[in-house]
């Protein structure tokens, strides 16, 4: 059974993970399940937490301190840290204002936030209520003239790039979702999608997910290609591993690349997003922003990303647990939390800018 939401950091609450059995104990297991879960059993999805601590930072001692800022500029845009919320869908799952919350919390600690295609309020609603950049994160539909629809709407709302999601023409196979026998809510829907195809949803049965018309209809280079054509945003290509992927992606027009597994909720056993990372990078070039997602719960996986080549982070999980747990308070908490750690972590190891941080601040066992 949920609890009321009531909108108040809990007074013990010193780190992310603190964030965890509040946020559980506030939304339906179901609900939980699908927030949560990763596909099969969750290793991919547990590795991406594991394998930033199997790397090991370097200190630099008595470091001077001057100029000191986490200041960032991705595609032209200037942030105040190097950490965004990651698209998710269905907040309201989580929190009745969903994604407003989220984007309340993300403009009092000046984080961009990108807003999903299967967000439980419009595009234009949670534009009006928020004062920090967003970013459109969207899934080619069948129709291209469908898709432009969408990404018509991102423009004239204010939204400042495109996110297209690549890795998840189906979706993943959650076995713990489907054993609590998740269905979405009559009141919660992807309001910005006339119409939600069942197979999209995480209603699809197994059956619907692997036959019919849903693997016609599977997304292209070709239509990546067709879409930044027709955009004056810039487009990043989300849901990267491959570096061969990241070249296809740039040769299709993408500003941007963002490494990602998806959270583990696709495909299981998949490395880990930051263990993707460094070949990525190296495959676009410095010129090319590469952004990571998954895994991140510390400042200091922060600093590790950064470390391995990525510009920014987003974090999803992470923001879920904060807007179960208190709202809009939660999530704006929950970045705090990461922005004291990452600054932390940079005098720590001597690094007062971003663009300071590269490989040399990993500790490397071989010398």
């Amino acid at each position: 059974m949920s609890q009321p939401k009531p909108d108040r950091v809990p007074g013990e609450i010193a780190s992310v993970t603190d964030y965890i059995p509040y946020a559980c104990e506030r939304v339906t297991e179901a609900a939980w399940a699908y927030l949560n879960a990763g596909a099969g059993d969750g290793f991919t999805a547990a590795d991406n937490i594991s394998a930033f601590q199997r790397l090991k930072l370097l200190p630099n001692a008595m470091c001077a301190t001057e100029r000191a800022s986490t200041q960032v500029t991705l595609l032209g845009q200037t942030f105040l840290h190097p950490i965004m919320l990651a698209p998710v869908a269905y907040q309201k799952l989580a929190h009745p204002d969903g994604e407003i919350a989220s984007a309340l919390g993300a403009s009092a600690m000046g984080a961009a936030m990108v807003v999903s295609t299967q967000a439980s309020y419009t595009l234009e609603q949670i534009s009006l209520r928020s004062k920090t950049p967003l970013w459109f994160q969207l899934y080619l539909q069948p129709a291209l003239e469908n898709t432009l629809q969408l990404v018509r709407r991102a423009e004239a709302a204010g939204y400042q790039a495109l996110v297209v999601t690549v890795d998840a023409p189906i979706n993943g196979l959650r076995n713990e979702e489907q054993r609590s026998g998740f269905r979405l809510p009559d009141d919660i829907q992807a309001v910005n999608l006339p119409v939600t195809p069942a197979a999209s949803t995480a209603q699809a049965t197994l059956h619907q997910r692997l036959s019919g018309p849903l693997l016609t209809s599977v997304p292209t280079w070709e239509s990546l290609a067709q879409l930044t054509a027709q955009t004056r945003l810039p487009v990043l290509a989300k849901g990267i591993t491959h570096p061969a992927d990241a070249e296809r992606a740039l040769r299709a027009g993408c500003a941007g690349i963002i490494v990602s597994n998806h959270g583990g909720r696709v495909l299981d056993g998949v490395p880990a997003a930051i263990d993707l990372l460094p070949s990525v990078a190296s495959a676009v070039g410095k010129d090319v922003p590469v952004l990571l997602d998954g895994g991140i719960r510390r400042g200091t996986d922060i600093v590790k990303a950064l470390a391995l080549g990525a510009r920014a982070v987003l974090i999803g999980r992470a923001q879920v647990y904060g807007l179960a747990t208190a709202g809009a308070a939660g999530v704006a908490h929950v970045l705090h939390i990461l922005r004291t750690e990452l600054e932390m972590a940079m005098l720590l190891t001597g690094r007062v800018r971003i663009e300071e941080i590269d490989s040399s601040l990993l500790w490397n066992a071989n010398g």
